[in-house]
């Protein structure tokens, strides 16, 4: 039993979430298809997922998985001991291919291979520039890793610039790290003059795909190749948990960069390996993705419809958002919860998203956009949006 002070102060801790509309429920939600599921038993369109092009429901994929978990259940270990069977093999491969690169390293999960990637590169005398509204994981790995961290913003990029070069002479290594697609704003981060800043400075670059990995670029690469600087950017990581609908994280650079990732990041080999199932099914759905680019085109069709749907009735978005993300900002914490209760009676998931998630005043709905959605499924959840938040 917990001692009788600690369980009050569970309580108080409840009490003030409650307080704030930050208590988050358990749902249970169970996926039908792309677009539909059912929460906590009640029947809705599905703007939760980061399925974003359909795949984790392409019948190639399950059929992958379900070969590969005919044999084998769990991986039984750390990849460095006995966990890398033939099928991590195959996805390594298919990842240096897609990403073309020397060498790729898979990691358990998107927030795994952040916080073992910056705890490994960042060293004691190092300094890593985060930009404020990078993920958790990102966040997290700078402050676990051992050097100095600071915090910059896209929009001030001088004052980037300018703290790195005073510092430039300080610190042994200097690291520039960034998301590439913001996960609650759908912005995207000002790459083309990063690279200025990391190269002119002797800055590495660090860039997280994993909202930008099969959505961005003519190859899917990600916001790296639509912006062209794919070849300038040293260390991407990317996760299989969202375009490609599968799970795990990755690292894709050079070889060296690899072995020593390889060798020294804790996330990778103090954690049990992928399933081999699971595996499997990322071949799948990144052989669908480079053949398959209708899904692209109908994933961006679908935003442009929902974004202009958004403008049109006057909705609150934010500025520069693209891609599949698409947030519509009500401000105060309760009435994004209010109003994504009220899409839910009406038949949509469209959760709420509020602090610390994101900056204390700016709660919203994020709607995730599937290129499985149809016309009329947009057009009537940002109808029953307008109706919510008004």
């Amino acid at each position: 039993m917990l001692p009788s002070e600690f369980q009050r102060r569970l309580h108080k801790k409840l009490d003030s979430l409650t307080d704030e509309h930050r208590l988050r429920p358990r749902r249970t939600v169970i996926a039908q298809d792309s677009t539909t599921c059912t929460v906590d038993g009640q029947i809705c369109v599905n703007f939760a997922s980061n399925d974003y092009l359909g795949l984790a429901f392409h019948p190639e994929t399950t059929a992958a998985f379900a070969e590969a978990a005919g044999t084998q259940a769990g991986s039984t270990a750390s990849a460095l001991v006995a966990g890398r069977t033939d099928w991590h093999c195959r996805l390594e491969t298919e990842l240096r291919c897609f990403e073309e690169a020397e060498g790729v390293l898979l990691f358990p999960s998107g927030f795994a291979a952040n916080l073992g990637t910056l705890t490994s590169l960042v060293t004691a005398n190092d300094a890593v520039f985060c930009d404020r509204d990078n993920h958790a994981s990102i966040i997290d790995g700078c402050r676990a890793a051992d050097g100095r961290m600071f915090v910059y913003h896209r929009d001030s990029l001088d004052h980037l610039a300018a703290s790195l070069e005073r510092r430039r002479n300080e610190y042994d290594q200097l690291f520039i790290v960034t998301d590439t697609v913001f996960s609650m704003d759908g912005v995207l981060a000002p790459l083309p003059r990063l690279c200025d800043i990391a190269e002119s400075t002797g800055a590495v670059l660090i860039v997280d795909e994993a909202h930008g990995t099969g959505i961005f670029g003519s190859r899917g690469q990600g916001v790296c190749e639509l912006m062209g600087v794919h070849n300038r950017v040293p260390v991407r990581i990317g996760t299989l948990s969202k375009a490609v609908g599968a799970m795990g994280g990755f690292v894709a650079g050079d070889s060296n960069l690899i072995d020593v990732l390889w060798n020294t990041a804790r996330t990778q080999f103090f954690s049990t390996a992928l399933p081999p199932a699971v595996c499997a099914a990322a071949v799948a759905s990144l052989r669908v993705m480079r053949r398959d680019q209708d899904r692209l085109r109908r994933l961006h069709d679908r935003c442009q419809l929902a974004r202009q749907i958004v403008a049109d009735r006057g909705l609150v978005s934010i500025d520069g958002s693209q891609g599949p993300i698409v947030p519509i900002v009500t401000g105060a914490d309760d009435l994004a919860v209010e109003a994504s209760q009220k899409l839910m009676n009406a038949g949509f998931f469209v959760p709420a998203i509020r602090p610390p998630t994101v900056p204390t005043g700016t709660a919203r709905l994020r709607m995730s956009i599937n290129c499985e959605h149809s016309e009329s499924q947009i057009e009537q959840a940002v109808s029953e949006i307008c109706k919510a938040v008004n």
